[in-house]
C-alpha cells in the first residue's frame, strides 16, 4: 500500500528543481518574497517561506537574481529581479526542462529514440 508520506517526498523532489526555474521566471519582473509566495501558489507551485527565502539568498549569492530595497512604502520591502545571468540560467535550464518533458512523453507513449 502506498503510504501518503512516499507520495509526499516524491513529489517534493520532482517540484524542488521546477521552484527554482518558476522563481527565476516570475522574477523577471521585480518581486518581494510574500508576493513571489502567492504568484507561485496561484500557477500550482506552492511553496513554503521556510523554503522559498533562503532559496532567494542562494540566488542573490549565485548571481542569478538581484535585490533593491523599497524603503519608500510604510513597510521595507526588498525586491528581487532576475539577473542577465539568471536569465542565461534560466534559458538553459528551460531547454533543459523541454528536454526531458519530451523523454518522459516518448517513454509514457512507447515512442524509441
Amino acid at each position: 500500500m502506498l503510504s501518503d508520506d512516499i507520495l509526499r517526498i516524491h513529489l517534493q523532489e520532482l517540484r524542488r528543481g521546477t521552484v527554482v526555474v518558476a522563481s527565476l521566471v516570475a522574477l523577471r519582473q521585480p518581486g518581494y518574497g510574500y508576493a513571489l509566495l502567492q504568484r507561485l501558489a496561484d500557477h500550482g507551485f506552492p511553496v513554503d517561506a521556510n523554503t522559498l527565502y533562503p532559496l532567494l539568498r542562494r540566488l542573490e549569492e549565485q548571481g542569478l537574481l538581484t535585490s533593491e530595497w523599497n524603503t519608500e512604502e510604510r513597510r521595507p520591502r526588498k525586491f528581487y529581479q532576475t539577473s542577465d545571468d539568471g536569465e542565461t540560467v534560466l534559458r538553459l535550464l528551460l531547454t533543459d526542462l523541454s528536454a526531458v518533458q519530451k523523454s518522459l512523453t516518448g517513454l509514457i507513449e512507447g515512442v524509441d529514440r
